[in-house]
């Protein structure tokens, strides 16, 4: 199982769990589900000091403070985390922490009747958290992966292995535990295009362990100028299928999951959301929304990538341009950073179900039309791609000057040639209500996802 939850609360958790004097403090969670393998931290709820007894290596609490918890994930069939600190740094559950949860869990599985497992954590001084899961049959088992996604992600494996010798100049670059963590990530690129491709190239020489692709089409013509390892003779073939197995043919250890379907259908919803971090390369808005919400219900980070390229079709450049979003979940939004409007999702998802109506509506001038087809060159999407993984790598392992707040959005113009970054602090009003809600019936609250 992975727990994951957003900066903010790991920052409430490390404020109540470290009251400096030393003591031992406990706080719970409410948490969405992505199936039974993974909890996202939807609310935190600190026990209060004085409902506690509380000591320098152990704690126990009063059995009626826990009783608003358990309604609570009841009433919406959510699960549990239980978080305590070890004030002292000690990096292992104790003989009293197993006396413990032996105790605590088979009452909150009582109560809640699910066979789901729930989670116990602990958070250590520096911040690191670590837990187990526990079933409905006293069973705990390691937390594979406790992920925290802020302006700085942090990834918490239960192991880490050893750097590859492929990736040995990665790990001089970026550290031997950065380099270590790639092979212990599953990844999901949302497009596998002219953008997709070397997003997928770099991911996979980064050394990442796990590539989920996800594309409804197959290779044409006008895609050789740009798509990555795509051949004459791979025309007409899925573009999963091109990316998928130039990757396998690396024989550097990724594996890869093909989709060769849209994103709005519950294969790749749920196979996006068993990710750690996802990376969006698609042209339109609906399909960038939607994975925002996707990202936002799962804890996810999201990289958004988006090139435009205006020319006049005889040579004439007017403009090169193309930036990178980093998304966290319970941060702003695309539609907040007005990267995307609802009337350009609409449109786009009238033109997918119903292009009828979609023609009829854009001809009375009721919408307006849809981007179709513009000008693509490898060039161009190669150096936003290469902008988006490094992107990622600045977020796991921070190296620039700046601090990694300043840089929500970061683009460039390659016609007048500059950079820019820009913060976006502001919350999503429309995205906040979706926060770690993880598997809702229906997916992502879309009628088109029910099953």
């Amino acid at each position: 199982m992975k727990l994951r939850m957003t900066g903010s609360q790991h920052s409430e958790l490390n404020s109540h769990l470290f009251p400096g004097d030393m003591k031992e403090a406990v706080a719970f969670a409410l948490c969405g589900r992505r199936g039974s393998d993974v909890l996202v931290v939807q609310q935190v709820i600190p026990i209060p000091y004085e409902d506690c007894d509380r000591h320098t290596n152990y704690i126990t609490w009063r059995t009626d403070a826990l009783v608003p918890v358990l309604e609570a994930a009841e009433k919406s069939g959510l699960g549990v985390m239980k978080i305590h600190s070890h004030p002292g740094g000690y990096s292992n559950f104790s003989a009293q922490d197993d006396r413990a949860d032996a105790e605590l869990f088979p009452s909150i599985h009582d109560w809640i009747e699910s066979t789901l497992p729930h989670a116990s954590a602990i958070m250590l001084p520096e911040g690191r958290v670590f837990g187990r899961s526990v079933d409905a049959r006293g069973a705990m088992a390691p937390l594979e992966l406790v992920s925290v996604v802020g302006t700085d992600i942090q990834f918490y494996p239960h192991q880490l292995g050893n750097v590859p010798d492929f990736a040995l100049r990665n790990g001089q670059a970026f550290g031997a535990k950065t380099t270590k963590l790639m092979s212990k990530l599953k990844v999901a690129v949302v497009g596998c295009s002219g953008t997709g491709s070397p997003l997928i190239e770099a991911l996979a020489r980064h050394g990442i362990g796990h590539l989920v692709l996800i594309d409804p089409d197959k290779i044409g013509i006008e895609n050789l100028n740009r798509i990555l390892n795509a051949t004459t003779e791979d025309l007409g073939r899925l573009k999963v299928d091109v990316a998928g197995d130039a990757v396998e043919r690396m024989g550097l250890g990724t594996t890869v999951e093909r989709i060769p379907t849209n994103l709005l259908t519950p294969d790749a919803v749920r196979a996006v959301a068993g990710c750690d971090v996802v990376f969006g390369a698609m042209d339109g808005a609906e399909g960038r929304h939607y994975l925002n919400r996707l990202a936002t219900c799962y804890g996810l980070p999201y990289f958004d990538v988006g090139v435009r390229l205006i020319a006049d079709g005889r040579g004439g450049v007017e403009q090169i341009c193309g930036s990178v979003h980093y998304l966290e979940p319970g941060g702003s939004s695309l539609l907040s950073r007005n990267a995307i409007t609802m009337a350009q999702v609409d449109a786009e998802a009238l033109r997918r179900t119903d292009p009828e109506e979609y023609e009829r509506r854009r001809e009375e001038r009721y919408i307006s039309g849809v981007n179709e087809a513009a000008p693509a060159v490898i060039s161009v999407n190669m150096h936003y791609a290469s902008l988006a993984v490094l992107e990622f790598l600045a977020r796991v392992h921070p190296y620039r000057d700046d601090p990694n707040d300043a840089f929500a959005q970061f683009g460039s113009s390659l016609t007048q040639y500059y950079f820019y970054n820009e913060a976006h602090p502001e919350p999503c009003a429309a995205l906040a209500r979706y926060l770690g809600k993880g598997d809702l019936v229906p997916l992502l609250n879309m009628p088109a996802l029910s099953e």
